[in-house]
């Protein structure tokens, strides 16, 4: 973070000082919730969860060496209190951007998020010092626990948005106001949760609504390819980019081919110019995230070779998405298990089928949470489209959402051993481990809650393999 005094961190976030012998003491390393993670001259903050109270470990991250905890009662040591720790939190990250004067990036979407946000960081940071938001931390904690890790040298910081209801993202981008504002998609995640589609894009235009006007460099980039984004034109008064494969749009993609690796090219069209993309991630489903990522580069002054060059160089941030594992028996394993929805398992199914040509191929797959009443259709169609693609072994894992995946397999014509049916992750290691042969390939892939990395992490373990794109 920036350095800023105690003092001065108690008044932007209207807190009282305890414990603090010289107020005028700065923190000058991160912000953390963590005590794992404080250093010398860090801010502790202190959060009161289900199972851990931040406060009980006060004493020791001042020993290790915090400036100050950020605390909602005095903890008998130097401390910054306030009514509301997650509020304070908040007003010392809006305070530290508008310090800052980096050009703010944020994105929302049903899918894809974590992948595009990794792309543009890994374009921006060829140009200039960029922060972004790690993993999947994008929430009203995990943003401005980002945003405050931005230094002084920081020119771009790129936030990725999520929300779970009406409101969220409006409240997000009033913590960190961003400058440029990326809409992907409206898909059908957290479906149970919003009621809709329509209240799913109600809720992700918030972003595009809390943008500057254009004369002030407001900027909403939006998917050209999905009606209910491009819909998102009319309630910004920010200049409009279009992105995605229609020829209406800005930054658009041509010729899209699919390797035989699962890897996608495609010529890449910007208002600059153009220029040819080869990815090291696989899926075809990353042509979009590219030409988002493409499209905030684009406004933020780099050329289309610059931006090409840089897209088929980057990989994967964050793990379990899309990590491909080749083991020495040649056997590919495709750990894609970090989380899932529709349109995400479609996507990955079509990358399986395309890295799998000739070769046997497994789709280990379990429940899509989140899904209310479109649960049993969702899952049912996911199971369809296996075997329409021709994937040579389904394997459901979990209970009565995996047998909506089987059953759909089934009716859709996969009988005998083609598809199956398991009850836990044990279960599908062991069927796996008895069954892979040399060559295969194995797609991974569920809802967090299901831990279907562990399928993954077991099928590598002790084999030396070579992770082919991180």
């Amino acid at each position: 973070m920036i350095a800023l005094s105690l003092a001065e961190i108690a008044s932007v976030v209207g807190g009282q000082t305890h414990d603090i012998p010289d107020p005028s003491v700065q923190v000058t390393g991160r912000v953390v919730r963590d005590s794992r993670e404080v250093e010398p001259g860090s801010l502790f903050v202190a959060f009161v969860g289900e199972r851990v109270d931040g406060h009980d470990f006060a004493a020791s991250v001042v020993e290790a060496g915090a400036a100050a905890v950020l605390a909602s009662r005095p903890v008998g040591v130097p401390a910054i209190v306030v009514d509301d720790v997650q509020t304070a939190l908040g007003a010392l990250a809006r305070h530290v951007v508008e310090r800052l004067g980096a050009t703010l990036v944020a994105l929302t979407g049903s899918a894809g998020k974590t992948s595009t946000k990794d792309l543009i960081a890994q374009v921006l940071q060829r140009k200039a010092p960029t922060v972004y938001t790690p993993g999947s931390l994008n929430n009203e904690i995990g943003l401005p626990l980002t945003a405050l890790s931005a230094t002084e040298e920081t020119r771009f910081l790129v936030l990725e948005m999520g929300a779970r209801g009406i409101g969220h993202i409006r409240y997000l981008t009033g913590l960190t106001p961003p400058k440029v504002g990326l809409v992907l998609n409206v898909g059908t995640a957290h479906i149970g949760e919003f009621g809709g589609r329509e209240q799913i894009a109600q809720a992700k235009g918030e972003l595009v609504e809390g943008l500057p006007p254009a004369d002030a460099g407001g900027v909403a980039i939006l998917n050209a390819d999905d009606p209910l984004v491009r819909a998102m034109a009319s309630r910004t008064k920010a200049r409009v980019i279009l992105f995605g494969e229609s020829g209406e749009a800005d930054v658009r993609a041509e010729n899209v081919t699919l390797m035989e690796s699962g890897q996608p090219a495609f010529r890449l069209h910007t208002p600059s110019g153009y220029s040819d993309v080869t990815m090291r991630l696989y899926g075809e489903h990353h042509v979009s995230n590219a030409l988002a990522a493409a499209a905030v580069a684009h406004e933020l002054g780099m050329s289309a070779d610059e931006i090409a060059t840089a897209l088929s160089e980057a990989g994967s941030l964050s793990r379990w998405r899309m990590e491909v594992t080749e083991r020495p028996d040649g056997v590919t394993v495709v750990n894609d298990a970090y989380n899932a929805n529709p349109e995400s398992m479609r996507a990955a199914l079509r990358a399986l089928a395309a890295m799998g040509k000739g070769r046997r191929t497994w789709a280990v797959l379990g429940q899509m949470a989140e899904l209310g009443d479109e649960a049993l259709a969702e899952h049912d169609a996911v199971g369809r489209l296996a075997v329409r693609l021709n994937v040579g072994k389904l394997v459901a894992v979990g209970g009565r959402e995996a047998s909506w995946l089987q059953l759909g397999a089934y009716n859709e014509g996969s009988w005998g051993e083609e598809s199956v049916h398991v009850s836990d992750t044990q279960a599908a290691i062991d069927l796996l481990r008895s069954q892979l042969r040399p060559g295969d390939v194995v797609l991974v892939k569920a809802s967090r809650s299901v831990g279907l990395e562990r399928v993954a992490e077991a099928l590598v373990e002790g084999t030396e393999g070579e992770v082919a794109v991180r």
